[in-house]
């Protein structure tokens, strides 16, 4: 049918419907004289004679390939099948549909009610076969263009791509040139902190640790302020997956990657959906070009940090996780020498915290025995004892290293706060001259601009404050002020203020790996420990007994109680332990009823006063034979004037009887008046006799 012919008058009581769309937002923004033309065609409708027009507008900016739901064209087919449509107006047959399903789906409905399709060239009917061929031709040619589109902008994109030419949007710290292409970004601090996020995780060795440390630096990362345009940032706090998108994108590494994700297409209500942003394995990706540009890293310190970020998020078997914390030492780092699973913690103990090791994946997952289970902390006091015993040598210089490490830290941190304080005072600065170039009567505009220099000032002064005080310091230490560092490594292990993720971190970096195995004919726990460098020890731990608790007293208190048993009471006894620092077991003070229990279970002869042959006295009953008080005897004895011994420093004095009837004894208990002073030959009196 030719646009001459009549429409019959039953589908010009209908309502003809204007169908207007374009592909994309900036088509919208741009394209204006497309949308002129396409609403033009209400007027094309009321010279066919059409009354009720009415227009669908709502798939702006949509594109019609299928993929993408269509609000106005879902409307309109819902229209159609109402039977309320007389004829569909559109430019042409791309503006309906790109797609062969969503076309002829069309115009099998146009052709069951009976309403025409009606574009600049001609109003066409689809009950007619020439029509209906027309019409198909016109949909498949349309299809067929945006095919050959697509395929010629992606085949040019990719040959560019190739030549690492291709203008991707890159992260943040580069730009692209006009003239000299992909460069870094010329804002210094913006390179410092992409450069600090790379420094402190290989420091650390944990996404999650970089992000507490930089926030409780207080350090800010850029924020879009433009949405996808990327010409203006907002510096906000830095946020997690701010680092992860710096660890993971191989562009810091100066590697010119194209095609390293995808789209992928699903059926969802009988329409085809796609995502996008599907990423692809490295060695799937498209264009992969090292070198290409200035990186922040180098390619082997990414492939390290993939690494280390794959083990810390999945715990796979050829690495050991970062140092997390908890009461367990080796938590992540035992391999089972036995099936080559790695070993679980569980706590035992009211409250919990005793940990035990276990390899209980076979019994989980296939109903077979365990592997090993054993407590974790011999083992872990022992590999303390290997670890520190490998640093002991090498104290000194590992002290200058981290003092050198933390110099480094600071400089950086004080690097990036003096370009954050440059970037506030410019800021400042322009606020200012911006409320002086405002014309005084525009008090809108003025109080607003006066605003925001209040603010500009205000950070600049909260920046000067958060400025360190004091300056590096640049004092040589010499080295010989360390000689005893290597004596005070296990005091400094096993300090309060060490936490165990400071323990845990330490060990990771010395220790690669431990494979660990029980030795049940002997029941010992052996542990084959992997050094960093590539050196192995093995280490054999004795696995309690069953039913051996860790709570049992310490063989040193039990000598003690040995030597001094049979002489001196519980009391006495208890009150020596005390003083030596020797407590029980379980961590606490002696009494003397934790003295006799202690004894009765090791078998130890108690005190008691009927077998004192009399050869040896206490200091009281010296005192009570001599006549003196004890602090007299205690003078005597310090003095060296009355022999007496000790069990073990801090325990009571025995004194022989005998010596109480020494020459030395008497005379100076004898002596009286003057006070009983050491005869020295080496030492002139102050005031004479005469």
């Amino acid at each position: 049918m030719t646009g001459a012919e009549l429409i019959p008058t039953q589908l010009l009581k209908r309502k003809a419907v204007v169908y207007v769309r374009q592909s994309t937002q900036s088509q919208v923004m741009t394209n204006l004289e497309s949308q002129r033309r396409q609403y033009d065609l209400v007027n094309i409708a009321r010279q066919h004679g059409f009354i009720d027009v009415e227009v669908i507008d709502d798939d702006l900016g949509r594109s019609a390939s299928g993929t993408v739901a269509r609000p106005g064209f879902d409307r309109l087919v819902a229209w159609l099948c109402a039977g309320k449509v007389g004829a569909v107006l559109c430019q042409d047959a791309s503006r309906l549909a790109r797609n062969g399903r969503d076309w002829h789906h069309l115009l099998e409905l146009c052709g069951l009610v009976e309403a025409r399709v009606v574009d600049y060239d001609g109003v066409y009917n689809p009950c007619q076969p020439n029509d209906r061929l027309l019409l198909g031709m016109k949909g498949s040619i349309s299809e067929f263009e945006l095919g050959v589109l697509r395929t010629r902008m992606l085949d040019a994109a990719r040959s560019k791509a190739r030549r690492g030419e291709l203008r991707l949007s890159v992260p943040f710290g580069y730009v692209w040139h006009r003239e000299a292409g992909l460069g870094l970004d010329p804002d210094l601090r913006l390179q410092e902190v992409i450069r600090l996020i790379f420094t402190r995780f290989s420091e650390l060795g944990s996404a999650r640790q970089v992000l507490l440390s930089m926030t409780i630096d207080q350090i800010h990362f850029p924020r879009p302020s433009d949405e996808a345009r990327m010409t203006s940032f907002t510096w906000l706090p830095i946020r997690y997956r701010n680092i992860i998108s710096v660890l993971k994108n191989p562009f810091y590494a100066g590697v010119y990657v194209y095609g390293k994700s995808e789209k992928r297409t699903s059926i969802v209500d009988g329409r085809a959906r796609r995502s996008y942003g599907h990423s692809k394995p490295m060695g799937s990706w498209e264009v992969f070009i090292k070198d290409h540009h200035e990186g922040y890293i180098s390619w082997d310190a990414y492939e390290r940090n993939q690494k280390q970020l794959a083990l810390n998020t999945y715990g796979r078997a050829d690495g050991v996780k970062s140092g997390r914390g908890g009461r367990a030492l080796l938590s992540g780092i035992l391999t089972c020498g036995r099936c080559g699973r790695r070993l679980t913690v569980t706590y035992t103990g009211n409250p919990q915290s005793r940990p035990v090791y276990r390899c209980d994946k076979p019994n989980l997952m296939m109903g077979l025995p365990r592997c090993m289970t054993f407590g974790g902390p011999r083992v872990d006091a022992a590999v303390a004892r290997e670890l520190l015993g490998a640093v002991e040598p090498l104290a000194i210089e590992a002290a200058f290293e981290a003092e050198r490490m933390h110099r480094e830290r600071q400089d950086g941190q004080r690097q990036i706060l003096d370009l954050e304080l440059q970037q506030a005072r410019y800021e400042a600065s322009l606020a200012e001259r911006r409320y002086a170039a405002c014309d005084p009567d525009n008090r809108l505009i003025a109080a607003q601009l006066e605003k925001n220099w209040e603010i500009a000032l205000r950070r600049v002064r909260d920046l000067e404050a958060r400025q360190p005080t004091e300056s590096a310091s640049t004092i040589e230490v010499d080295p010989s002020a360390f000689a005893n560092m290597a004596e005070n490594l296990s005091a400094a292990w096993n300090a309060p203020d060490v936490t165990m993720r400071a323990r845990q971190q330490l060990l990771r970096t010395l220790i690669a790996d431990i494979i660990v195995d029980v030795d049940d004919t002997v029941r010992d726990v052996v542990l084959t420990i992997h050094w960093r460098g590539g050196q192995h020890s093995e280490l054999r731990v004795r696995k309690p007994q069953t039913g051996e608790h860790g709570c049992a007293t310490a063989d040193d208190a039990l000598a003690v109680m040995r030597s001094m048993a049979g002489r001196w009471t519980d009391e006495h006894i208890a009150a020596s332990l005390n003083r030596i620092g020797l407590p029980t077991g379980q961590g606490k003070t002696w009494t003397a009823h934790r003295v006799a229990s202690v004894r009765r279970v090791r078998d130890i002869h108690a005190y008691r006063s009927a077998e004192k042959d009399g050869e040896w006295l206490t200091m009281t009953e010296a005192a009570k034979a001599l006549s003196v008080t004890n602090h007299r005897i205690r003078h005597l004895i310090k003095s060296g004037i009355l022999p007496a011994v000790q069990v073990v420093s801090g325990a009571p004095y025995q004194i022989r009887a005998d010596d109480l009837a020494s020459e030395s004894v008497k005379t100076a208990v004898a002596r009286k008046g003057r006070p009983c002073r050491i005869i020295d030959t080496n030492t002139l009196p102050m005031f004479t006799d005469t």
